[in-house]
């Protein structure tokens, strides 16, 4: 089933499914695992040109080396223009940091103790968000990593389709999201308000909640 909002299509998983990124299981794997870079524009081409010194030092020898002989990004068999990669996998913006992560909710309150944070050790991180953090961008990074497990396609017609794209590396987020009752379009809410805007972002929000109340009524029956 597809939705319709605005002038973009949205498919019914992206509010049925489940999903919440735990890097603390998989430390990042989708930055270096796979045969493409992530999908990008020309005006983010660009923004991670004009960021590259800035994370220059960040990025390892080969991923240095594959930016001076082919740019930060290039165009792969399917004809897509995707970020530059390392040895066939890695993106050249991955760099490994360690994360200080917010604990996940708790249903104990009986212990007032504050909940300590979970520190992932050497977990792949973008090298132009870490940057962002930090305060030395004004750029974090591309929409396509931003928005995932969200892919975004321009259709001929000048729409966007948005679809969920599933990969099995991904299965502990999607465990992490039905533990937690998160639906996709809850766990990508500020990159979905910064794509699209926050009156699409309601009116995706009130389409979901009237297809909940569908739900409830038809299991009544």
């Amino acid at each position: 089933m597809i939705i319709e909002i605005k002038d973009t299509l949205v498919s019914l998983d992206i509010i049925t499914e489940h999903f919440c990124c735990d890097l603390a299981q998989c430390k990042g794997r989708c930055c270096i695992i796979g045969d493409a870079g992530a999908p990008v524009t020309l005006n983010e081409v660009a923004q991670l040109e004009n960021v590259l010194d800035t994370v220059w030092h960040d990025l390892s020898a080969s991923a240095q080396t594959v930016i001076d002989r082919q740019g930060v990004a290039y165009t792969d068999s399917e004809g897509d223009l995707v970020t530059s990669i390392v040895n066939g996998k890695d993106c050249v913006f991955t760099c490994h940091a360690d994360l200080s992560l917010d604990p996940l909710p708790s249903d104990d309150t009986a212990d007032a103790t504050p909940p300590t944070p979970v520190v992932v050790r050497n977990c792949c991180v973008c090298a132009t968000e870490k940057a962002f953090r930090e305060g030395k961008t004004s750029w974090a990074k591309p929409a396509s990593c931003a928005l995932y497990p969200i892919r975004v396609r321009t259709l001929r017609n000048g729409m966007r389709a948005l679809s969920y794209h599933r990969w099995d590396i991904c299965q502990c987020a999607v465990t992490l999201g039905k533990k937690l009752n998160l639906p996709i379009y809850r766990f990508l809410r500020k990159p979905l308000i910064q794509e699209f805007g926050q009156e699409w972002y309601d009116e995706l929000c009130l389409v979901a909640e009237e297809l909940k109340k569908q739900n409830r009524q038809n299991a009544e029956h």
